[in-house]
């Protein structure tokens, strides 16, 4: 199974009011492993920023002076996420800004639905946590994800912890390399694999405090999920 979790920056908030894009952040994922494929792209969105819209992500008109335009980017776009299932948290914006640039890409484009699937996370964490807070950054802290790094929203960052995200609240990611490595094999098996590959790893067990800290943490995760916490299950 292919996904490509996928995040946008834009103008504004509605396309609707001829806002575009500028930013696209893109990563692939196979069977559930990250396989270290990224497509990311700023655009020359043809029109000004929204001030509030430019607090949010920091990106500038003078930045985006010498970028492509949507419409030359777009048939390499449509070919990295054809056919696979995208991963978006608040799906109807990002597809309504994609579909709107697609309308204006003439009928060379189609939209979006008819050559991609398409996963919310919004709709699926407010299903598992009704009436708690599931923005990206609200998740990050339920599940565990370090987004520390994050200051501004970014397409690509933004879609990478997306990415995180989606594994943590959907049970976990299946492996502990990326696509294509050691493949068939996972937790001990394949770190005994990539061991021996490498000469032999050095083994740092976990002293009596560090595992009652680990304990500690595994209860505080179980609790702020609700009882989720995928590694008591």
């Amino acid at each position: 199974m292919r996904q490509v979790v996928l995040d946008t920056e834009t103008t504004g908030l509605e396309h609707t009011q001829g806002h575009r894009i500028i930013e696209i952040g893109c990563v692939e994922m196979v069977d559930r492993k990250l396989t270290g494929r990224t497509y990311h792209q700023y655009v020359n969105p043809e029109r000004q920023i929204d001030d509030g819209a430019m607090e949010v992500h920091g990106i500038t008109n003078e930045f985006l002076a010498d970028k492509p335009p949507f419409l030359s980017i777009a048939s390499e776009f449509v070919e990295f996420i054809s056919g696979a299932e995208l991963v978006i948290h608040n799906a109807p914006f990002d597809v309504g800004f994609m579909d709107s640039e697609f309308k204006l890409g003439g009928r060379e484009f189609s939209p979006t639905a008819t050559f991609c699937t398409v996963l919310d996370t919004l709709v699926l964490a407010r299903a598992k946590h009704p009436g708690q807070k599931n923005s990206l950054d609200a998740l990050c802290k339920r599940y565990g994800v370090n987004n520390d790094h994050r200051d501004l929203h970014g397409a690509l960052l933004d879609s990478e912890i997306l990415a995180d995200v989606y594994l943590a609240m959907t049970g976990g990611q299946t492996t502990l390399s990326l696509a294509g490595e050691n493949d068939g094999l996972v937790g001990g098996e394949a770190i005994r694999r990539i061991a021996g590959e490498k000469g032999g790893l050095k083994i740092v067990r976990a002293n009596a405090s560090e595992l009652t800290e680990h304990d500690a943490r595994i209860k505080g995760l179980n609790e702020a999920t609700d009882g989720g916490c995928v590694w008591l299950q």
